[in-house]
């Protein structure tokens, strides 16, 4: 009996990490089985690993401006990232805020949000281009302007589902505005926060790779694109994946930021 209790912990582990490595080992079947197809370039999971294995034990190289680790090439990609990540986060929660709490500022920003949202990452390449002229701000400025709107929606969200009773709280107690915005607003709208960030943090990282294809000599996109112009299909599948982990983890970590400031704010 003390037995089984001692690895019921161990058990619960495999419990939630087999079906993981389930759906990753289908996935790896199935591309195989592609790859085996007469008419396809496709390479094998093998094949990608043979090709690309001095990339895969050496990221940390730097030989060249082009010429470097895919160490680098990530941080390159994520410095991009977080510099148009903060500055959407920085300018859409007070826009967030003020569209909810201003009936007019929420008639005049409506149109512009709903106008300018659907607009894909690539379409503002050539405006930010002719903006910036210079492909690094370019870069940033197509990554802000993606995560720019789930920040925005999702903190006037939250604004607006604040109870009513905590307004009429604060009205009562006669609270200054910076008071009911720190120990009312704040903590009420911090779920949808997060929930805009992470939102945003995502599309961020697929705008990086978009705006690096065509403006960048540095970063996962211009390494894709230089794959696919040498036609080495082995080095676009690994920088794939390694776009694809990198995503997981950034998701992972702000999943995890969210649900400790939730414990604090409850505790």
């Amino acid at each position: 009996m003390t037995i089984q209790i001692k690895n019921l912990p161990i058990r619960r582990k495999l419990q939630e990490i087999l079906p993981s490595f389930l759906g990753v080992f289908i996935l790896v079947i199935i591309w195989h089985l592609l790859s085996l197809q007469p008419n396809t370039s496709l390479p094998s999971p093998i094949q990608v690993v043979k090709d690309t294995w001095e990339l895969i034990i050496d990221p940390f190289f730097y030989k060249g401006n082009n010429n470097k680790g895919l160490f680098w090439l990530i941080l390159a990609s994520l410095k991009r990232v977080s510099m148009g990540y903060f500055l959407a986060a920085f300018v859409g929660i007070p826009i967030g805020f003020v569209i909810s709490l201003v009936p007019f500022m929420k008639k005049a920003f409506e149109p512009v949000i709903q106008l300018l949202r659907p607009v894909a990452p690539l379409a503002w390449l050539p405006l930010a281009q002719a903006i910036f002229l210079k492909p690094n701000p370019s870069a940033i400025f197509v990554i802000f302007i993606t995560a720019i709107w789930p920040i925005i929606l999702n903190t006037a969200l939250g604004v607006q589902q604040i109870p009513q009773d905590y307004i009429n709280v604060g009205r009562m107690i006669k609270l200054p505005l910076w008071k009911k915005f720190y120990k009312i607003l704040l903590p009420a709208t911090i779920p949808y926060i997060f929930t805009g960030l992470r939102i945003a943090l995502g599309l961020s990282w697929l705008a990086v790779v978009a705006a690096e294809m065509l403006l960048s000599d540095d970063g996962l996109g211009f390494f894709i694109v230089n794959a696919y112009n040498n036609s080495d299909m082995s080095e676009i599948i690994l920088a794939i994946i390694y776009l694809g982990g990198v995503g997981i983890i950034l998701d992972k970590l702000m999943s995890l930021l969210s649900s400790r400031w939730e414990k604090r704010t409850k505790g």
